[in-house]
């Protein structure tokens, strides 16, 4: 009986944290760029119950069947499938349709600068013509190098991702795909980072210039989702109430 305790526990614990999860996905339904995130479930390995000094079979510790130790959180998953294009009034805004990421050089508060990748092509020409997301970060060329531009011309982007100025080729966005998106980790900021064993591959995504990618995240079925996972954290609940109510007769009045 206690043990259902500690397996209605891990399913609370457990459903928790996947609202967690889902809060997480609404909360970025409207960020440029974002991908829906999903969890997995897990259980603990079954352990083999014994009789320990059972009278009516003398030197004997029986095995008497498995017993499972509940569920825990397994992992997050990404989905990165298309959201949406929204079309905008800038033409340094940029979307990817199909697979592939933009590059962007990312610099730290202890100026350490390393490569990252991200979906979000809402980009800002400064005043000194660099490229650059929201949040100040270089935007990669094909040579790897931040992008600089003349702030004073038209900007123009093809399906390609070729940057040109006043009708003369100026630079080319560095667009590139992953050969397993496994080993994309999300790293903030709307940015990711490839970790160890990931490789780059060559993007067939198409450029669209003035239009942004939109979330992938269905509100709708997030929401419906919220629901199934708020009731089945309550059904936990209620079965602790329950055992705890049956112990307690146990103790007191039996």
């Amino acid at each position: 009986m206690v043990k259902g305790l500690y397996t209605a526990y891990t399913g609370m614990k457990y459903q928790q944290e996947k609202m967690d999860v889902i809060t997480n996905n609404l909360a970025n339904s409207a960020t440029v760029g974002y991908k829906r995130e999903g969890a997995t479930a897990q259980t603990f390995k079954d352990v083999l119950a014994i009789k320990i000094k059972d009278a009516s079979e003398a030197f004997v510790d029986k095995g008497i069947g498995d017993m499972s130790m509940g569920v825990h959180f397994g992992e997050t998953y990404r989905d990165y499938s298309q959201g949406s294009l929204k079309e905008t009034s800038s033409n340094t805004d940029v979307a990817l349709e199909g697979s592939g990421f933009f590059t962007i050089s990312y610099t730290n508060k202890a100026g350490e600068t390393s490569q990252k990748y991200t979906r979000d092509g809402s980009f800002i020409l400064t005043q000194t013509g660099y490229l650059t997301t929201k949040d100040g970060d270089f935007v990669l060329g094909n040579n790897s190098a931040p992008i600089q531009l003349d702030p004073a011309a038209e900007v123009e982007i093809d399906s390609l991702g070729r940057i040109f100025q006043n009708g003369e080729f100026a630079n080319q966005l560095r667009i590139v795909d992953v050969e397993d998106t496994n080993y994309l980790k999300k790293f903030g900021e709307n940015l990711y980072e490839l970790t160890e064993g990931g490789a780059e591959t060559e993007a067939p995504a198409t450029v669209r210039q003035s239009y942004l990618e939109q979330s992938n995240v269905q509100v709708v079925s997030e929401m419906v989702e919220l629901i199934t996972v708020t009731r089945a954290y309550e059904a936990n609940q209620k079965m602790i109430q329950n055992i705890d109510s049956t112990l307690d007769k146990s103790v007191n009045t039996v």
